[in-house]
Parts: C-alpha cells; sequence; structure tokens
C-alpha cells in the first residue's frame, strides 16, 4: 500500500463531464449530481483503511452539505480484479451498510479519475455554483483512524464557505490515502 498526498488545489479549473453507472442502477452525469450551491467528487473505495475510518464522517458531512445547497458524488476507480472488495457488488453492499446519500459510481475505465487528476484514497474535489474547483483538502486529521471526535472538520467548513461565497479557504490541508489502484501498473 502506497500513501499519498493530493496536490495543492487549482483554483477555479471547471469540473469534467462524466457518465459513470451507479450502485443504484442509474447511469449518472455531472450535471446529474450538482447541487444549487455546488459539488463534491469524491474518490473513495470500498477496501483502503483511510476512507474505511472516515466513512461515517463522509455520510454525517455529505448528508449535512445538503442543506447548503451543496450535493455529493463518489466515485470508485480502482482496478477490482487485483481488489475484489472495490468490486461493483462489493459498492453496492457498502452503499447500502452505510447508507450513503450520495451517488457511489464504478469508473471502470479509470478515465473519470485521470482526467480528475485523483491520485488518492480518499481525494476530495470541491466545486462551487460554477463548477469551479475551490477545494482539495483532506476531510479532517483522520488517518488510518479516525481522528477524535471533536476534530475539526476541514472539508465542511470549506464546502459551507463555498456554499456561502463561492469561494474555498485559501489554506488548505491535502488529503492522505492510498494510492489509486491502476490497472496494469499505469499512471
Amino acid at each position: 500500500m502506497v500513501s499519498l498526498e493530493t496536490p495543492v488545489c487549482d483554483f477555479g479549473a471547471p469540473a469534467l463531464d462524466f457518465s459513470l453507472p451507479g450502485v443504484d442502477g442509474k447511469v449518472w452525469t455531472l450535471d446529474d449530481c450538482r447541487g444549487e450551491k455546488g459539488l463534491l467528487v469524491m474518490f473513495i473505495c470500498n477496501h483502503c483503511p483511510y476512507v474505511k475510518a472516515i466513512r461515517d464522517r463522509i455520510v454525517r458531512d455529505t448528508r449535512e452539505l445538503r442543506d447548503y445547497g451543496i450535493n455529493s458524488v463518489a466515485i470508485m476507480s480502482n482496478d477490482p480484479s487485483d481488489y475484489p472488495e472495490d468490486s461493483f457488488e462489493n459498492m453496492k453492499k457498502v452503499a447500502e451498510t452505510f447508507d450513503f446519500p450520495f451517488p457511489y459510481l464504478m469508473d471502470e475505465t479509470q478515465e473519470v479519475a485521470k482526467a480528475y487528476g485523483a491520485v488518492c484514497t480518499p481525494d476530495f474535489f470541491g466545486y462551487n455554483d460554477k463548477l469551479e474547483l475551490q477545494y482539495r483538502g483532506r476531510l479532517d486529521a483522520s488517518r488510518k483512524e479516525a481522528a477524535p471526535p471533536d476534530a475539526r472538520r476541514d472539508l465542511f467548513e470549506a464546502m459551507v464557505q463555498v456554499a456561502r461565497t463561492g469561494k474555498g479557504p485559501e489554506e488548505q490541508i491535502p488529503s492522505m490515502g492510498c494510492s489509486i489502484k491502476w490497472r496494469d501498473g499505469e499512471n
């Protein structure tokens, strides 16, 4: 397992369209996912200990962000042939078990992850109402274990700021996680 950090936020970069199958049986596009005040695009998976440590917080924060007009979507881009826990069937189980309040999509070709420049799980991309990138940081101080319950909610606070002002915070702490599992060692 390789741990990576996300790059610095490229403020203003546009969200890129996609058309991906969800665990709910629907095919989702960028426009289907966006909220009135913005969109949080998350690259996650089922097997990563960094993601497992924060799944309940992701659910909490994305539920609360809807009240601010920010919708969310999760995309799984790992190659499940090497990581069976990340299979589409297991994605369905995880989404149901944790009652994901957002579409959970399979990026089988890995083209969406590559287009976004996603590097790890979790990797968060927070967009404003114009779908301009405003946040590329961590959820909170969690690593492979969850941070204390009273830890600062970096992503949540940043996205509330985006909903209110259209701009993300200038200072952002990178997300850290497992590298995306590219097919045949691609990058």
